[in-house]
């Protein structure tokens, strides 16, 4: 997912990944952990424990109490390393296969998972906290590799105060972006740099199948606008929120709603016609030195504590999908009923293809 894939202020994930540095007890910056046995090693491994490295992707947030009570349970010494986007941190892990970063990973997405997958850069793992039934409706393959940790949808949002001082309808559809009435009024975010942009493509190669270029073909003579991020598209062209942009359409997520809540309302909807649904995964990286320490990891993050800790934390559906929400997303951040999928290994096979097509079409 590159580079803000949560809707959250920036300042919000900042803080949130300055914290579990803190808490930590040490920076993101390392690139890898110390050897096993070294003297960085044992001298900060707590009796009984050990390091852990946990790669993330750059959003990744939890609670510091959460964290703190983990390493105390555990007696590890953990490290967080975040070396980028969903992307860059699947490419991290296959360059460095041979010399891992850390032992567990969180963030590897479902338009990255096939690629990781295929690399063999994560190892099998047994994890205890998923319900089966979730499991398999969140699963990546049939290996069980990656362990689904949460999920959410990739929709259009649209301000809905616009399209009523104007007096148009709020389109509900991918077809419906496309008619006159509607040009001019959609910024999504380019898939090249950008988990929801990329997302989204997926979406419509989901609905339109061969015909996708032909449908971004009609977007683009629409009068499509494309920001390089989540952040610009968002903040800056869209007219909803804090945007004080032209523009009443955005891509987003289907919580966006619920985090922009004012005295019991919420000035923008999701179109939830228009979702994909993502999911990410914590996995053991093949070769970890404490794959021990990993698996412990993995059950943390399903752990009804962090499970519960996700939705206000990370802004996605925790994986266990019995996990009680917060008040607001029941009725602002409902999940589409019929999103758009496309399995994870073709997404793999065709992911690069797509993006470049994609480019070609739209950029030029």
């Amino acid at each position: 997912m590159p580079t803000v894939h949560r809707f959250a202020p920036l300042a919000a994930v900042a803080a949130g990944v300055l914290g579990l540095a803190s808490c930590a007890g040490t920076s993101t910056a390392p690139t890898t952990p110390p050897a096993p046995g070294s003297p960085a090693d044992t001298a900060t491994a707590p009796a009984g424990g050990g390091a852990l490295t946990v790669v993330t992707h750059d959003s990744f947030s939890l609670s510091d109490e959460l964290v703190a009570q983990f390493e105390t349970d555990s007696g590890l010494d953990v490290t967080f390393v975040a070396p980028g986007d969903a992307g860059t941190l699947t490419n991290q892990l296959v360059l460095t296969k041979g010399s891992p970063l850390g032992d567990v990973v969180f963030g590897i997405d479902n338009t990255f998972a096939g690629r990781a997958l295929a690399e063999g850069v994560i190892a099998p793992s047994s994890p205890q906290g998923l319900p089966d039934a979730d499991a398999q409706a969140l699963q990546a393959d049939d290996s069980g590799r990656l362990v689904p940790i949460d999920f959410g949808d990739v929709c259009l949002n649209a301000d809905t105060a616009w399209f009523e001082a104007n007096g148009k309808a709020v389109p509900a559809t991918l077809d419906d972006l496309v008619k006159p009435e509607y040009s001019d009024l959609l910024v999504v975010s380019n898939p090249a740099s950008s988990s929801p942009g990329l997302a989204f493509l997926t979406a419509t190669v989901g609905a339109k199948g061969e015909g996708w270029v032909d449908y971004w073909t009609q977007l683009k003579d629409n009068g499509l606008l494309v920001a390089k991020d989540w952040t610009e598209a968002y903040s800056v062209q869209f007219s909803g929120s804090a945007g004080k942009g032209p523009r009443p359409l955005v891509l987003s997520y289907a919580t966006s709603p619920a985090f922009e809540v004012v005295d019991g309302e919420a000035p923008t909807q999701a179109l939830l016609g228009t979702c994909f649904r993502q999911v990410e995964y914590a996995g053991v990286i093949e070769g970890a030195a404490n794959p021990d320490g990993a698996q412990q990891f993995i059950e943390f993050l399903l752990s009804p504590e962090v499970q519960a800790d996700i939705p206000g934390e990370m802004y996605m559906y925790p994986a266990v999908r019995s996990t009680e929400l917060p008040e607001e997303w029941v009725t602002f951040a409902p999940l589409s009923e019929d999103p758009f999928t496309v399995p994870a290994d073709e997404i793999a096979a065709n992911r690069d293809a797509w993006i470049r097509t994609w480019t070609s079409t739209v950029i030029g």
